[in-house]
């Protein structure tokens, strides 16, 4: 019998998407855009990075933004529970000096994600932990004889619900559970935990 380990997304399964939060913070409409809309991450960036560097925003800005988030209803309740049960790894598309508010909020899980390249708090670039990094994360971990079990939301976790042994939607939009009929989809967290349990047992 395989030891088991979930890995979930951030945002949108845990915590409000970041970019979305900015974006009615500043009235800035373009930064709505996110890896639900945009499966080309690289794409996605570069659009936010010009969108960043058009309006003058900083990353201390954005910041201020998130220090103003809290994990959605019932995610931090739901994340202590499975942590009790499982291993639990966050691989998400976010930023270093994004997730830091949020992940305090969750008592400090576990977290895979990219880094900002930023020069006198403007935000120049962005670098990748590695393309591709949630779909090889799961693959790392099967390597060392885990059953992997991901949930997400968004096309950018497809890849990982591919590669793990059994994926689940959480809070999907409809274009995406319609694309990826495959993967059962929950809105819940409770009914979340009970196809976690499924699978643990």
């Amino acid at each position: 019998m395989k030891q088991t380990i979930v890995t979930l997304d951030m945002e949108g399964v845990l915590v409000p998407e970041i970019w979305i939060a900015v974006a009615e913070k500043t009235g800035i409409e373009g930064l709505r855009r996110t890896t639900r809309d945009e499966p080309d991450y690289d794409v996605l960036m570069r659009y936010r990075l010009d969108l960043l560097d058009q309006h003058n925003l900083l990353l201390s800005d954005i910041q201020e933004v998130i220090a103003t988030l809290s994990p959605l209803p019932g995610a931090k309740s739901f994340l202590d529970e499975l942590r009790t049960l499982t291993q639990v790894i966050i691989l998400s598309d976010t930023f270093e000096q994004f997730a830091q508010l949020l992940m305090r909020q969750l008592d400090w899980p576990t977290l895979f994600c990219h880094r900002l390249v930023v020069e006198n708090d403007k935000i120049v670039n962005y670098q990748l932990r590695q393309p591709d990094q949630k779909r090889k994360s799961v693959a790392a971990l099967k390597s060392l004889d885990y059953k992997v079990i991901a949930a997400g939301d968004s096309y950018n976790d497809t890849t990982m619900l591919i590669e793990a042994d059994k994926g689940f939607l959480f809070k999907a939009p409809e274009n995406v559970i319609r694309e990826f009929p495959q993967f059962p989809a929950e809105t819940e967290y409770d009914k979340l935990m009970a196809r976690f349990r499924a699978e643990l047992d």
